[in-house]
């Protein structure tokens, strides 16, 4: 660690907060999670700007975009596949308001690279600089990150599988712009696949069970 960084003590405590907000965030009704996101909003921001290590970059840069594109083609991919397999079996609908899918994406892509940032620059590497071995700091990461979808049954797998696989390729070419729009697109093909009333609006936390069981989704195709 280099004399620059904060100590060990500073770096736990500074990640046990955060995360804490976050928990308290998803398990808060309004008004009072609006206070409670913008809290755990300015604490992450602050906080990680204050210990980042400018020797390293975090991923934020527009170099070396080439290399890992094909992430970004790979989960285009799986998107088409996702919304054929659901066409086929007839759970595929519609997202609720008048924007277009692909805006959908995009908005859904700029929440991605949030969580993305939170999750391998905030915790990722806060556990390494704490002396994890990489396998451990992933997995660790990985189900911190799937805690926070608790109790959304369809959430919960599926960000331990991205956790782990967006985690692995972060390290590799440290670019969050591309893992984030990755997980725009693979999040809305679980919007508009998987019904309303499995994933609750794709809600976790105190939303997840207030969610109202009388709005399944407008659905596109029919038997």
């Amino acid at each position: 660690m280099s004399p620059q960084s904060p100590s060990r003590a500073r770096e736990i405590a500074e990640l046990a907060i955060g995360y804490g907000l976050i928990l308290i965030t998803v398990w808060t009704r309004n008004p009072e999670q609006r206070f409670f996101y913008w809290s755990a909003f300015a604490w992450i921001a602050i906080t990680g700007w204050l210990s980042r290590n400018r020797s390293r970059p975090i991923g934020l840069g527009v170099k070396n975009l080439g290399r890992p594109l094909w992430i970004v083609i790979a989960a285009t991919a799986l998107l088409f596949i996702g919304l054929g397999i659901a066409a086929r079996v007839h759970s595929l609908h519609r997202l609720y308001g008048p924007l277009p899918f692909g805006v959908h994406i995009l908005e859904y892509s700029l929440w991605a690279l949030m969580q993305q940032y939170i999750l391998q620059v905030y915790v990722l590497l806060r556990l390494l600089r704490l002396g994890m071995g990489r396998a451990s700091g992933v997995a660790l990461a990985t189900l911190l990150f799937a805690i926070v979808h608790i109790p959304n049954p369809v959430l919960v797998p599926a960000v331990i599988l991205w956790g782990a696989a967006s985690c692995l390729l972060y390290l590799r070419y440290r670019n969050l712009y591309l893992l984030a729009i990755a997980h725009g697109m693979l999040g809305m093909c679980l919007a508009v696949s998987v019904p309303n009333s499995l994933h609750h609006h794709m809600r976790v936390g105190i939303g997840y069970l207030d969610y109202p069981s009388h709005r399944p989704g407008l659905r596109i195709t029919g038997r």
